[in-house]
């Protein structure tokens, strides 16, 4: 059995770069670098804790809230948070930050098994919509997984095992869903009805510091349904093909409706 690991970012250490990775292509793994703008509900969570910082994604849902995994809210003391941006050190006037100590945890969430790993942060005051700062358009009202595709991840995580720390630009790959038979042979007992894996050509995926990050289906042009939180990988690393593991959306859309009010 190949167990999975959790995908937080310790922000504040010192790295190395091998030389090896200097001319590596840029990726969240195996994707590409997003243009300002493209997906303006990803959101940057800088998760402060008793015992240090971390970095998440997650996905704006209305004014106020934002759905990311139950990891990157679990012993939170205070969030800082960035909506519309690409680059994170750029000095962008199309980026809003704000700051926050409110979320809510799924109540069954296993930090050892990873099952129920959701949750939600709110806003202390509504976020001003803006080209770059919208909401994701739909949850899902039926389970799309594994049988649809046309999905896709984004984040800001580490582009693969030399290259240590975030990405400074947000990257984007398409991915396909696969059953959770499959996602098995990976994985094991582990993955459930509450879980979903994806993979793409040879290691696309996802890495350290994309936990939280929304997997989004597009249809009827540029509108995004929510399916996915990203939740595990194999602790075999990112350069790999073993898929990527996500927490599904469809069976949360309840809680997430009577936590938030979001119709």
């Amino acid at each position: 059995m190949k167990l999975f690991i959790f995908l937080l970012f310790i922000i504040g250490q010192n790295f190395t770069y091998s030389n090896k990775t200097k001319n590596a292509k840029p990726r969240i793994i195996g994707g590409e670098v997003a243009f300002a703008g493209q997906f303006p509900y990803i959101a940057a969570i800088y998760k402060s804790t008793n015992t240090g910082t971390f970095f998440c994604g997650g996905a704006l849902m209305n004014n106020q809230w934002i759905l990311t995994s139950g990891y990157c809210v679990d012993g939170a003391v205070l969030f800082t948070i960035y909506l519309g941006a690409h680059n994170l050190k750029a000095n962008d006037p199309n980026v809003q930050k704000f700051a926050t100590d409110t979320f809510v945890l799924h109540p069954n969430y296993n930090l050892d098994t990873l099952e129920n790993d959701i949750g939600v942060i709110k806003l202390r005051l509504p976020v001003t919509f803006t080209d770059y700062i919208k909401p994701i358009d739909f949850l899902p009202s039926y389970d799309l997984l594994p049988n649809m595709g046309g999905i896709m991840n984004l984040g800001w995580g580490q582009l693969n095992d030399e290259t240590a720390g975030i990405t400074d630009e947000l990257h984007y790959v398409y991915l396909i869903p696969i059953s959770n038979e499959e996602c098995q042979l990976s994985f094991g007992s582990q993955i459930l009805d509450t879980m979903v894996c994806a993979g793409g050509n040879f290691n696309e995926g996802f890495w350290k510091g994309d936990s939280g990050t929304p997997l989004v289906r597009y249809s009827n042009g540029p509108r995004t349904t929510h399916v996915g939180v990203a939740s595990f990988i194999s602790k075999n690393g990112c350069d790999t093909p073993e898929p990527s593991g996500y927490t599904r959306t469809y069976p949360f859309v309840d809680w997430i409706r009577n936590v938030t009010n979001i119709e």
